[in-house]
């Protein structure tokens, strides 16, 4: 029982650091603009990364290089001043894990999404067939490639204001939806005893 909440303790904590440099962003763009807001994301996802990686003694690598993309973004942005930079951020970066997962196919003996999902203790996922993985990795190259789509028609077609809150509300929002959504379904299938 103790076990369970700590577990789930460190999956909020996890995400209370995910979160909270989107959050500080947000704020600080209220407060002083797209620029000022900037340069705390640049230094709060550092931090966060540090953090994460202090209290879990793991290495995250989804974070860490969307930490390194929004430094470069980043840097261009302040140095042109220029936030179109900052607004393809979110577009590319999830267009190359988009590469990433389609790679996957054929490197190495799993798709990504089965590697991903693998992480997760206790689920039997030797029910869920090779064909079953290539679907579902199919589909997040799909979301991946249509949310980088998403927020650059956003930035182009709204005001800047209207794109910061997509990009801190909007993104994460479809990422959690669609997370779920995968999760309902693998539990779908290993919940049915009978499928093969």
């Amino acid at each position: 029982m103790r076990h369970d909440f700590r577990s789930q303790l460190g999956r909020a904590m996890n995400l209370i650091f995910e979160f909270l440099p989107l959050i500080l962003f947000l704020g600080a763009f209220f407060y002083k603009g797209i620029y000022f807001a900037l340069v705390v994301l640049m230094v709060a996802m550092p931090i966060g990364l540090l953090v994460k990686y202090v209290r879990t003694r793991t290495f995250d690598k989804m974070y860490f290089w969307s930490t390194v993309f929004l430094l470069v973004a980043g840097a261009l942005t302040l140095y042109f001043r220029n936030p179109l930079f900052l607004y393809w951020k979110p577009t590319v970066f999830y267009w190359v894990v988009a590469v990433v997962f389609l790679g996957s196919f054929w490197v190495g003996d799993q798709p990504l999404v089965q590697r991903f999902f693998g992480l997760v203790e206790g689920m039997p996922l030797g029910k869920i067939t090779r064909a079953q993985w290539n679907k579902l990795n199919s589909v997040w190259i799909l979301f991946f490639v249509a949310a980088g789509l998403l927020n650059i028609f956003v930035a182009y077609n709204f005001s800047q204001e209207t794109w910061v809150k997509f990009k801190v509300f909007g993104l994460m929002a479809l990422t959690f939806v669609f997370m779920l959504l995968q999760t309902f379904w693998i539990a779908n299938l290993i919940g049915d005893d009978d499928h093969e």
